[in-house]
C-alpha cells in the first residue's frame, strides 16, 4: 500500500473523504503517523452523525480530524502523499469500495499537481470545524 511507503524526509498525509470505513487504510494512516508521518483528514459532515465513525477513530489515535460542513456533501476521494502524489478517483475509503463495487483509483505522480490538491485541501481544511 502507497501509504507504507512514505518518504520520511517529508513525511506527510492529507485525506479528503466523503465516507471512510476502510480498517485496512486506516490502520496504514495509523501506522504511518507512529512512524512520524503528519497525517490530517477531512471528513464530511455525515461523519458527525454517526454513533462511532471514522472522526471518532481518528480523534481517539490523535490523527487531527477536520469535518466539512459548509457544502451539501463533501464528495472528495484523495489523499495527497509527501506533496508528490496524488491518489483520487471514484474510490471512496470504504469496505464496500475495497469489495464489492466498481471503482477506478489514480495514483498520480507529480508535485505540481500535488501543490494544487494541498491548496484546496487547506482551503477545505479554514472552513472546517
Amino acid at each position: 500500500m502507497i501509504v507504507n511507503q512514505i518518504d520520511q524526509a517529508k513525511a506527510n498525509i492529507r485525506v479528503q473523504a466523503y465516507s471512510f470505513t476502510s480498517a485496512p487504510i486506516a490502520k496504514a494512516l495509523l501506522n504511518a503517523k507512529k512512524r512520524g508521518v503528519d497525517v490530517q483528514v477531512i471528513l464530511d459532515k455525515s461523519q458527525k452523525t454517526q454513533r462511532y465513525s471514522s472522526a471518532t477513530f481518528f480523534k481517539n489515535v490523535d490523527i487531527p480530524v477536520f469535518i466539512d460542513s459548509r457544502h451539501a456533501i463533501a464528495h472528495d476521494k484523495v489523499m495527497i502523499i509527501d506533496s508528490e502524489k496524488v491518489i483520487t478517483g471514484s474510490f471512496n475509503f470504504t469496505k464496500a469500495a475495497e469489495e464489492r463495487n466498481a471503482e477506478n483509483v489514480l495514483v498520480i505522480q507529480s508535485p505540481e499537481l500535488a501543490d494544487k490538491y494541498r491548496g484546496n485541501w487547506e482551503t477545505h481544511k479554514e472552513h472546517s470545524e
